[in-house]
């Protein structure tokens, strides 16, 4: 399955060659290809579980959050979930960190955050914009991206 949200034209392959002057310079494979980035993998999706991104309002996953603490989450019969965790991948680290301290500050101190950090592999294929100069083999690159996974809960008492 493959994202076709942000095509960019990449030229692979290349190989540098030393100019007369000391310089590499790069010569560039005449075939042009377009980069799909496919979905990362994800992790179990629970109830509990906010997968926070750059498209949606920062204010409605907030709000989504608070919900599922409070109680308007589908979570147990007296009320919210004790726990929920926000999921950040790439730049969205920095909005589920903010999220996350939201969330604790509105609370007043009442909710504890518990963070952990991890790398992500994620698969792009290259696609030729020339169909002609497709091979058997379609092309992917693989690429490391950082994440964060932050428990948000309510202490035992």
């Amino acid at each position: 399955m493959t994202d076709a949200r942000s095509p960019g034209a990449a030229a692979l392959p290349q190989t540098q060659t030393a100019d007369p002057g000391g310089l590499p310079s790069v010569d560039m494979d005449p075939v042009e290809y377009t980069l799909r980035k496919r979905l990362p993998r994800k992790l179990p999706k629970r109830r509990n579980d906010v997968y926070v991104n750059m498209k949606t309002d920062f204010r409605a996953q907030l709000a989504r959050c608070q919900k599922l603490l409070e109680g308007g989450g589908g979570g147990g019969a007296g009320g919210g979930h004790r726990e929920i965790c926000v999921h950040g991948l790439g730049l969205a680290i920095n909005r589920a960190i903010n999220i996350a301290l939201q969330l604790q500050a509105s609370s007043q101190g009442a909710l504890q955050l518990a963070a952990n950090t991890s790398t992500v592999e994620l698969v792009d294929d290259l696609e030729p914009d020339d169909p002609d100069e497709a091979t058997g083999e379609p092309l992917t690159r693989t690429r490391n991206n950082s994440a964060i996974h932050i428990k948000v809960y309510y202490p035992s008492p």
